[in-house]
């Protein structure tokens, strides 16, 4: 088996994922610290992802709220009962990585503070697991891969994108950021140029010297483009940490 370790948040909560690794002809166990070393999907047989049995105590009006939001972070039900006349148990399986974000403070909420939860770990199961990466101006940005369930793949690399867009700033000439699994790119966006007026001194009707000069600017452009490098400020990172807490 190959064992693929990688961490979600700041915090640094660590998830163990086993996945089954072909070498030549032999499965071997490799140990791995980021998602840029899981191997690549024509190698790899299969991804498992740890997950805990969890046991949900709620008043009985909040079941239905409860219930959708277990299913919601891939939850399987296992079994309802209840324990008072008032009050439910509802016991689902699901992935430890649905439970690393925001699951306890969505509980609470959802149930007004009256819920409560337990959960212990039960062992692995097989998923369907991808790597997740993001490019910006063609590079990709190895800290910002991260490792998602194929049916979050498209919203999870939307809301990455997005939120990247906002934080970098404008640089002189237009950047790219896509979200890419292999080589498909699943969402993109772009921030555009700050554009320098060239014609601003250029008075009179002369058509043909204004597109002299746009052509020019154009030209330059694509040539910082080709050679320009864009730096990712800190506060980025840690909005897209943040970020994908919220959206896993």
């Amino acid at each position: 088996m190959f064992i693929f370790q990688y961490c979600y948040f700041v915090w640094e909560t660590c998830l163990l994922m086993l996945c089954l690794y072909m070498h030549a002809s032999d499965l071997i166990q490799v140990e791995c610290s980021n998602p840029s070393l899981l191997p690549e999907p024509g190698k790899r047989r299969s991804i498992e992802e740890p997950f805990v049995k969890i046991e949900l105590l709620t008043p009985k009006e909040y079941i239905g709220a409860l219930m959708e939001l277990a299913q919601d972070r891939r939850g399987i039900f296992k079994e309802m009962k209840y324990i008072t006349e008032n009050r439910a148990s509802i016991i689902y399986e699901l992935p430890l990585a649905e439970m690393v974000g925001d699951f306890f403070d969505q509980l609470k909420s959802r149930s007004k503070g009256y819920a409560s939860m337990e959960y212990n770990f039960i062992g692995y199961t097989e998923s369907d697991l991808i790597k997740l990466d993001i490019l910006i101006n063609g590079d990709r940005v190895e800290p910002l891969a991260t490792i998602v369930h194929k049916d979050k793949a498209y919203s999870v690399g939307r809301a990455l994108t997005q939120k990247l867009k906002e934080l970098i700033p404008r640089q002189m000439f237009k950047v790219p950021i896509q979200a890419t699994i292999g080589s498909k790119v699943i969402a993109s966006e772009a921030i555009s140029a700050i554009r320098k007026d060239v014609l601003a001194k250029c008075y009179g009707g002369d058509i043909s010297r204004k597109k002299k000069l746009l052509k020019k600017q154009a030209e330059g452009k694509k040539r910082m483009k080709a050679i320009g490098k864009v730096d990712v400020p800190q506060e980025a990172f840690m909005a897209v940490l943040k970020l994908e807490k919220e959206v896993l």
